[in-house]
């Protein structure tokens, strides 16, 4: 039996006011407490407005400290009411499940302490960039990585299809306390990639709108401008493909007798 309290994670998405899906209006609007991880103080303004009982989780962050530190602190302060019986909602960024170990991780505890704890989904950056540039992944492929994971550990990248950079503003950062890293991280991230791409290539960065008044940014550039490039924290670098398909002639070959077979 499932114990009072109660835990629900939901998405405000990206743009404020225009991606948040009813259901997740409905969760902050009748939760006890509402946890808030936005991406800025006008957004929490309006969540605030939802519901009487608004506190935020950015307090946890701060320059020089852990983000292993500030996301334990953020799950034991929203486990901490639902201990207390509470329906509970943390309320975060874009896609609670994106980029996000939080939620992932508060969900996990609340359910092996026999509480109710689920995810609703919201629109993420991933869903914008698509819309945005007009990419999709069904038709050439793509391929997705967090930029530091790229760098601290091998991983396979195919010039054919898209590859999707996340949080290149903090690539390469091993100690997990920085909000940026500079150029020279940068130029080691760009080593790493002409090493697969043309160091002439063109990569666009981009940055999904999160206010009705901003623009979105798409900007241009080629694979050796990215260590000079602005780059700030939910900048994201996408790289076209840059090289044709191979066909694979032999499970081709294999495909066409299969299907001569089935004929007979």
């Amino acid at each position: 039996m499932s114990k009072t309290g109660s835990l629900v994670c939901v998405g405000t998405g990206m743009m404020l006011g225009a991606h948040i899906t009813p259901r997740s209006r409905s969760y902050i609007e009748n939760a006890d407490v509402v946890f808030v991880a936005v991406s800025d103080g006008i957004v929490e303004k309006w969540i605030e407005e939802m519901n009487p009982d608004v506190r935020s989780l950015q307090v946890y962050y701060q320059e020089g400290k852990s983000r292993q530190i500030t996301y334990q602190q953020m799950q034991e302060a929203m486990m901490a009411e639902v201990r207390k019986g509470k329906k509970v909602c943390g309320a975060f960024y874009g896609h609670p499940g994106v980029f996000a170990l939080a939620p992932h991780k508060s969900i996990k505890q609340a359910r092996e302490e026999g509480f109710d704890a689920h995810m609703e989904p919201g629109i993420s950056a991933e869903d914008c960039l698509f819309a945005d540039l007009g990419i999709d992944p069904g038709q050439k492929g793509c391929i997705q990585y967090e930029a530091s994971q790229l760098m601290f550990y091998h991983r396979k990248i195919d010039p054919s299809v898209y590859l999707i950079l996340w949080q290149v503003g903090i690539a390469g950062d091993q100690s997990f306390t920085k909000f940026s890293t500079g150029e020279e991280y940068r130029r080691l991230l760009v080593e790493l990639l002409a090493k697969e791409y043309p160091i002439e290539h063109e990569v666009i960065l981009y940055e999904a709108a999160t206010l009705p008044i901003q623009d979105v940014r798409i900007e241009c550039i080629k694979l050796k401008e990215l260590e000079q490039a602005i780059i700030n924290l939910h900048t994201t670098v996408v790289i076209p493909p840059a090289e044709e398909w191979k066909p694979n002639l032999e499970m081709r070959k294999k495909l066409t007798e299969l299907s001569l077979d089935s004929k007979r």
